[in-house]
Formats: structure tokens, sequence, C-alpha cells
């Protein structure tokens, strides 16, 4: 018997920017419905393996399979937003995906309402609060209906009533979208994932279902390096 296909299977995978290594001898398969963590300090090459994952650049070494079919889209840390309204942000990428201008933003005010921003709809996106930046950017993705999702520090610079939200939101894509996502934040790691990536100077250290990852004592055995960065 043959297990789930990965939605994507990456193979020894390195990443040099100039004479800098970003990644090196990167290995991982991502399944779906998996809710993805990648966590470790900065430098770690966190964000290069999501931007590697999704397209944005191309690895200087080893393989990367996409299942062929599946839709994916990206949230950064720190969002562009169009100087145009939040529905007209959600609207423009659907637009581009094939959809007509009316069905674009009838599905735009319909992703903004599920993300609670429904009544600032008209509102220019630029001038949003940071919380709602953020939940203007998971309102283009799922108005997307993505299958892969990826999410670099996703409320890195929220306060902690925009996290909860985001957080809620974020919880809501799975499990019909499978997550990757980069974050610092440990209890939102446990709160989110089910599996957890510990990088290290550009290297997967461990590889490790959530529960087994917090594991104090086997992972202190185990994995020491992962362990000392949970204590911090």
């Amino acid at each position: 018997m043959t297990g789930p296909t990965p939605l994507i299977d990456a193979k020894h995978l390195a990443l040099k920017f100039g004479t800098t290594t970003a990644l090196l001898d990167v290995s991982l398969r991502i399944y779906p419905g998996e809710s993805l963590a990648l966590i470790g300090g900065n430098g770690s090459g966190k964000s290069s393996l999501l931007r590697l994952l999704h397209g944005l650049i191309k690895p200087s070494g080893g393989r990367l399979t996409v299942a062929p079919g599946k839709s994916q889209a990206m949230v950064f840390q720190k969002p562009y937003m169009l100087r145009a309204s939040g529905q007209t942000n959600v609207a423009v990428g659907l637009w581009l995906a094939g959809r007509s201008w009316v069905q674009a933003r009838q599905d735009a005010l319909q992703a903004l309402q599920r993300v609670g921003l429904g009544d600032q709809a008209l509102r220019n996106g630029k001038t949003l609060s940071g919380g709602q930046q953020q939940r203007l950017a998971l309102a283009r993705a799922w108005a997307l209906r993505p299958d892969l999702l990826f999410l670099d520090e996703p409320t890195a610079s929220l306060d902690p009533h925009a996290k909860r939200e985001v957080e809620t939101l974020i919880a809501g894509f799975v499990p019909r979208t499978t997550l990757v996502f980069a974050s610092h934040n440990l209890g939102q790691v446990k709160r989110l994932a089910s599996r957890v990536v510990y990088l290290e100077e550009g290297r997967i250290m461990a590889d490790l279902s959530t529960e087994r990852f917090f594991d104090g004592p086997w992972l202190a055995l185990h994995f020491p390096a992962a362990q000392a960065f949970v204590k911090g």
C-alpha cells in the first residue's frame, strides 16, 4: 500500500545568495491537510524556505516537485496593500485569476465578510490598522481557495487581541487548506501546528509532530539543539 501523495516533495534543496548559503540539503514532504510550522532563530532560513517552496525564488541545487493542478497563495509578514478599497484589493487577484470583474467584486465582499471586514470594504486598504491589513491579506488568500497556503510570521507585529483574531482565521483554513507557516511564537505553534520543522543555519535539525516536539525530556535526549531553542 502507498501513502498519500505529497503536495510538495523537496529533496536536498540548497539556496545561495552570492557567497551566502541560506539553505543547505533541505528535504521534506508536505501532505494534504497538514499545518506545518517552521521555527528557528533569525537567519535560520525560514523565510527563504517559504519563498522557495512557493516558487518566488529558484533553488541553487536539489529538486522541488509540486503536485500538478494544485493552487497556492502566500501571506507575508507585512502584506502589500494597493492604494484602493479593501474590496478592490481582494477583487484584483480574483480578476487576474480569470473571474469577471463583477463576479470578482462579489466574491471579494464575501471574503471580507468572512474575515470580519465587510463594513470596511470601501475603505482604502492602506489606512487600515495592522491587524485589519493582515485580515485583508488573509481574505485575499481565502478568496482564491488555495490548496496550499504559506504564511510568513502572520502575527509578528500585532497586539494580543489582533493576534487572537488572526489565529482564529488561520485555524479556519484547515483542513481544507494545507498550511505552512513561519513563526517565532511557540505558543502559536502549539495552537496551530500539527507538525514542527526546526531550522538552524539553513538546515533542518528536527521534523516532528507538534506533540513530540514539545515533549521536553524526549526532545532533549534526541534533538538537544531544538530543545535549547525551545528553552530560549
